[in-house]
């Protein structure tokens, strides 16, 4: 959604009542916090300050998100479904979202299966800071501004030393899995994770250097799948 047409809530199909569900989501991790309601009002408020607006039905106002606890929801994008008649609202909140003092409003009962997420969404955040480094005018700024400054060979080699940093982190934790009963075992598993996290990360930074988006190679890993 465009902020012209976000401002004007002309794209949208307004309910009867003139609301539409809004929800808001964690650009961190995804993670859903929260479901309000909208109307032109509030859609023009959120645009207008960037703080996240809604239209309280209780009330019969409108309502910003914390303008009396102070959790307030700082938007980051908007986006209509397919619809138009829902609106994904981006925001980075401050504080617990629910009145009970929970980060989300859906951290209560589970009525169904569940899995736990594993919070890939965040390495949408990893990525933006990449980029913005990448455009970085001083190269000496940040260890990922030399390294782009380096060339495909600088970023190539970094993940060729990562990868072969995560298979020895991994021969020494399946090590330690054979001894049974070590308590090395948290050492290795957490080096393990340490090595795979600089290898995620510098597989980005390559793909920030040959301006490929990450989203290229999840389409590939989609196709695959759906094979």
């Amino acid at each position: 959604m465009t902020e012209q047409a976000a401002d004007s809530g002309d794209r949208v199909a307004w309910g009867a009542d003139g609301l539409v569900p809004a929800v808001v989501q964690d650009p961190g991790d995804g993670a859903v916090l929260m479901l309000g309601y909208m109307d032109a009002e509030a859609l023009r408020a959120t645009v207008a300050t960037g703080a996240v607006h809604f239209h309280s039905r209780s009330r019969g106002r409108l309502w910003r998100k914390g303008e009396t606890s102070g959790n307030e929801l700082r938007l980051r994008a908007l986006a209509l479904d397919c619809d138009r008649d829902a609106i994904l609202v981006s925001a980075d909140p401050v504080g617990p979202t629910c009145h009970t003092g929970s980060r989300s409003c859906f951290d209560g009962d589970v009525i169904g299966p569940a899995r736990s997420a594993q919070g890939f969404a965040w390495l949408e955040t990893l990525w933006d800071a990449i980029e913005q480094r990448r455009e970085a005018a001083e190269v000496a700024s940040s260890y990922t501004a030399r390294l782009l400054a380096g060339g495909v060979d600088a970023c190539g080699r970094k993940v060729a030393e990562e990868a072969t940093e995560v298979l020895l982190a991994a021969r020494d934790d399946a090590e330690a899995g054979r001894r049974g009963g070590d308590p090395a075992r948290s050492a290795t598993r957490a080096a393990f994770a340490a090595e795979a996290a600089d290898l995620v990360y510098h597989l980005l930074v390559l793909c920030a250097e040959r301006r490929i988006d990450p989203a290229a190679v999840i389409e590939v890993l989609r196709e695959r799948h759906r094979a």
